[in-house]
């Protein structure tokens, strides 16, 4: 069992966290913000820590400074949010985040960050010289001068590993085709719609079937459906 901070302004996303977390055996601590953060830190350091990056008190980025400066960033740290960029993932990363999760978080893409979290806490405290590395998931083309942190969300690198390689709703016939020279973003929400569609169209539009499939809360599988443009009742009539 192991001590997480969890550190998120929206109360929903605490107590998700708690939940799923605290089924997996783990002692919780809850923070609305970086002053209840900073409190929780000093009575002690966690093994691990999830911290939002959007917070109207003092963001999760500058908090990580802080600790960094003053010598507390002594445990692993996993960054959220759901609306940052690369650059400040990459920040975040460079200042010492082990790792950075995009909202709505997959269940199983938090239970891996979590794991590779404590496990990076325990081989720290076997060798406490050693400074924590960022976690890299997708590879680094020679000509970037920054490392790639990993995401959440589906990105290209993650979604076909070379060209020529169809992404998985293609390969079952549904027509789809996705081009390697879409900017980033465009290119993994056009993903993330195809994704989306081909579970809807499977599970004939069941918001409770696709959140179980996808590892997503229903409230933020809703969320996201909406800000792709995808809408379920349509898809489930097209399937009838």
């Amino acid at each position: 069992m192991a001590n997480i901070l969890v550190v998120d302004d929206e109360m929903g996303i605490r107590e998700l966290l708690s939940e799923i977390l605290g089924d997996e055996g783990h002692a919780i601590q809850l923070a609305e913000n970086a002053q209840q953060a900073r409190e929780a830190r000093a009575a002690g350091a966690p093994d691990l820590v999830l911290l939002d990056i959007w917070m109207p008190d003092t963001d999760g980025v500058t908090l990580l400074k802080e600790w960094q400066r003053d010598g507390l960033l002594t445990m692993p740290v996993i960054m959220m949010s759901g609306h940052a960029t690369i650059d400040t993932a990459v920040e975040a990363t460079r200042i010492g985040a082990l790792n950075f999760l995009e909202k709505p978080i997959a269940l199983q893409k938090l239970l891996k960050a979590v794991q590779q979290g404590l496990s990076r806490a325990q081989e720290t405290v076997r060798a406490p010289a050693a400074a924590p590395r960022p976690v890299v998931s997708a590879p680094v083309e020679e000509s970037s001068s920054h490392p790639v942190p990993s995401f959440g969300g589906s990105a290209p690198q993650q979604m076909m590993v070379r060209p020529g390689i169809a992404a998985p709703a293609q390969a079952e016939g549904h027509g789809y085709n996705l081009s390697f020279d879409l900017p980033l973003r465009e290119a993994r929400d056009a993903f993330e719609r195809m994704y989306f569609e081909h579970h809807l169209g499977r599970e004939g539009g069941s918001m409770t079937r696709v959140a179980e499939k996808t590892g997503l809360e229903r409230t933020h599988l809703y969320r996201k459906l909406k800000q792709l443009g995808v809408e379920p009742g349509k898809l489930a009539k097209k399937n009838l």
